[in-house]
């Protein structure tokens, strides 16, 4: 073949921090997303879920789709677009958003940075190029473009990732609010850093140019090495998000672009993101079926569950009784969370009845043979995990 790899063009890319993760990845636990090489795993899922937990830990977001919107119309294309008021948003602030079909399906959510009046970056898991430039008609002083490949992106999360970051010489750090931006002078250039993530706990996220990824991966970890930093993969991420609370695609929602079976997607109000809807500005995709549904409410609602016992509930079906009378609805996340030492779970419930009694039906396997059992369920309205440190300004150093 001449040396030409045949199947280039079929392999996984590798991100900006490979190199440093392929040495640290012990268990060599790889999967995939968005067409890179990403780790699931590095040793154990939970021994990286007790470092975000009780040190800090990075997690790789390279992979994740990254698009700068530019131009004097920037912010009223944006606008359009998502359910929130994104003229509210400030520079040098970060908001979360979703956004939906005419339908009011919810197409996915990310996070929008504003980094000047005219250019904003908007950060999300699965590929949004097309929707971006379909919600860009109508629209002529504006730019779109793809920077995924441009920007070298790092989570730092965890109590002590503030202390690691002053160490690592970024003064005033610990000033930033939540959902905050600051830029610092670092190895000659710009460190670019967000007071966000995706773990309901203290952290951060880095952004920088690729150049510079391993430099400041070797800083910030000299800087870390006192504070029990360690990377963690995917695994131990859906672990800490469920805990928190926030919602994960593919598991608590379906992208509406990608929904096969009829209304098998979901709406903000079912998702409980209600809050993230504004019916009071102009236009935006969706809003009319929106409106419509705020008015007679939402047939499913997502709920976070406490429920008696220590069988995780995966896979659950909800009813309505300890008989099983009626089918009410299904668990879509589930696990027994070491922080919060109970039996937690995110599950889709039909929204009539919700003020009536709720169980789960659990399977077990043991020497393998399914065992099954009734759990009774409890309807949580704040998060698992929600520590002060989360929200504390300025942060700690724990």
């Amino acid at each position: 073949m001449n040396g030409i790899d045949p199947y280039a063009g079929e392999r996984l890319k590798l991100t900006h921090f490979h190199p440093r993760e392929e040495a640290l990845n012990l268990r060599n636990a790889w999967g995939a997303w968005n067409g890179y090489k990403f780790a699931n795993c590095y040793y154990d899922a939970e021994y990286e879920y007790f470092c975000i937990r009780n040190q800090c830990g990075t997690y790789d977001i390279c992979p994740m789709q990254k698009y700068e919107i530019s131009g004097r119309h920037a912010e009223a294309m944006l606008d359009r677009m998502v359910t929130r008021n994104i003229r509210k948003l400030g520079v040098n602030r970060v908001a979360y958003a979703v956004w939906c079909t005419d339908e009011g399906r919810l197409i996915d959510d990310g996070t929008i940075f504003r980094l000047a009046e005219d250019r904003y970056m908007l950060a999300c898991g699965s590929p949004c190029i097309a929707w971006l430039r379909k919600s860009a008609y109508g629209f002529e002083d504006l730019l779109i473009e793809d920077v995924t490949e441009s920007i070298a992106a790092l989570s730092l999360q965890g109590p002590t990732s503030c202390a690691v970051l002053k160490k690592l010489g970024l003064a005033g750090v610990e000033n930033l609010k939540p959902f905050d931006i600051a830029h610092f002078a670092f190895l000659g250039d710009t460190l670019m850093v967000s007071r966000t993530g995706f773990t309901g706990d203290l952290g951060y996220e880095l952004w920088i140019r690729p150049e510079l990824a391993l430099e400041m991966w070797d800083a910030l970890y000299a800087a870390g090495a006192d504070y029990g930093i360690q990377p963690y993969g995917e695994m131990a991420t859906n672990m800490a998000r469920l805990e928190a609370g926030f919602i994960m695609p593919h598991m608590d929602f379906t992208e509406a672009l990608k929904t096969v079976l009829f209304e098998h997607d979901q709406t903000p109000y079912e998702l409980q993101l209600g809050w993230l809807v504004d019916l009071d500005k102009p236009h935006f995709s969706g809003k009319r079926a929106l409106a419509e549904e705020h008015r007679r409410g939402p047939e499913w609602t997502l709920v976070k569950l406490d429920i008696e016992g220590n069988w995780p509930a995966e896979g659950s079906i909800i009813y309505d009784s300890e008989r099983c009378r009626r089918d009410i609805g299904y668990v879509t996340s589930a696990m027994w969370s070491p922080a919060v030492k109970g039996n937690v779970a995110l599950a889709m419930v039909r929204t009539r009845y919700l003020d009536g009694e709720i169980w789960a039906e659990i399977y077990k396997p043991r020497d393998l043979r399914p065992y099954r059992r009734m759990a009774r369920c409890r309807i949580s309205k704040r998060p698992f995990w929600s520590p002060p440190r989360a929200r504390a300004t300025p942060a700690g150093d724990y």
